[in-house]
């Protein structure tokens, strides 16, 4: 029943399928609301908090992924390379641990959410879970860091931000609706962010372009608490990695459980591969049984949907993981921006 809601919606808010008058109207009285909760932090009926150091805000219009977190990765490694000591908090969707917690290696993705997991065991940078991002990011700025990166926050008004990215896909802004008769998390604010940073189509005026190229297969689900980034792997087993060329003309099965499972599957197609394609929903919690018919061939698999598998027994599963590449020129750009602007933008 839930797929299939999905499903609809989905076809109305990318597919062509005009929303009807309920959903339009529904829309109507929920874009109201959020023109109204961002009026009342513009004007100061509710408070922004700014904090001592500055904070890059990374997110998308739309409901579910869009490739922010290999954006985020990317962020953390080339500013960090450019003298900042980034952090990143996140609200760390659905985990079962509640309070606020620093995301550390040794800890189950289902614990802090597997995207902060994933940037952690990625980046070594200090990852802060807390669904108060402020609080998350004062911690954070106490800790050391002079650079605040939140990852899907450009609705988290309360936070303040020196800097907005924003990222779309392929699908855009899909008809332009707010939920829930579109895929918009709230009306597009008369300020647009900073970057628009785009992936999946060619990048049109004033937008950035990135790709988001897959890397070498590396092994997943060995029973190990090690990071997925190591190459470590049991004796028995060789090799703990491999070209992800050395699995064209082979059968393979294709695993996603990301906002857009049909990219991964795209270019896994690209790369001259033919998956067998199992889609599941964005923030899937795995267990075995998923696994169970999914025999006979390799196993490859995202580093968002590894790092839910490090405790199974997956002997011939791999993490496919993806590198988003942007141009120097818009890392410098970005870079310059926090250096120079002093006051945090309004909402």
């Amino acid at each position: 029943m839930a797929d299939g809601l999905e499903n609809a919606l989905l076809r109305r808010w990318y597919g062509g399928h005009a929303p009807g008058v309920s959903l339009r109207a529904v829309a109507a009285v929920y874009g109201g609301l959020m023109r109204l909760r961002r009026w009342a932090y513009r004007v100061g009926l509710r408070r922004v908090s700014h904090l001592p150091a500055p904070v890059l805000v990374v997110g998308n219009r739309t409901v579910g992924g869009a490739g922010k977190t290999p954006l985020v990765i990317a962020l953390v490694e080339a500013l960090r390379a450019r003298g900042w000591r980034p952090g990143v908090v996140s609200r760390g969707f659905g985990r079962s641990l509640r309070e606020p917690l620093d995301v550390r290696a040794d800890i189950a993705a289902s614990a802090v959410g597997d995207e902060p997991l994933l940037v952690h065991l990625t980046t070594g940078a200090p990852v802060r879970v807390d669904a108060d991002r402020t609080a998350a990011a004062r911690h954070l700025i106490e800790a050391g860091c002079d650079l605040v990166i939140a990852d899907d926050g450009l609705q988290h008004l309360r936070l303040g931000r020196r800097v907005e990215i924003e990222v779309q896909d392929a699908r855009g802004l899909g008809n332009g609706f707010v939920m829930p008769a579109g895929p918009l998390r709230e009306p597009v604010p008369a300020r647009p962010a900073d970057f628009l940073i785009v992936h999946g189509r060619e990048a049109g005026e004033g937008e950035v372009p990135m790709r988001l190229n897959l890397g070498e297969a590396r092994r997943a689900g060995q029973g190990s608490a090690l990071p997925v980034g190591t190459h470590a792997a049991p004796a028995d087993i060789a090799p703990s990695s491999r070209p992800l060329a050395s699995f064209i003309g082979t059968p393979v099965h294709a695993v996603a459980g990301i906002g857009d499972p049909s990219r991964f599957f795209r270019a896994l197609r690209d790369a001259g591969l033919a998956p067998v394609e199992h889609p599941f929903p964005d923030h899937h919690a795995f267990v075995a049984e998923d696994f169970a018919a999914l025999t006979g061939a390799p196993i490859l698999m995202t580093g968002k949907d590894a790092v839910k598998c490090r405790a199974l027994d997956l002997p011939d599963a791999w993490e496919v993981p993806v590198r988003a590449l942007l141009p120097e020129a818009a890392i410098d750009a970005i870079d310059h921006l926090l250096k120079t602007r002093t006051t945090d933008v309004d909402p």
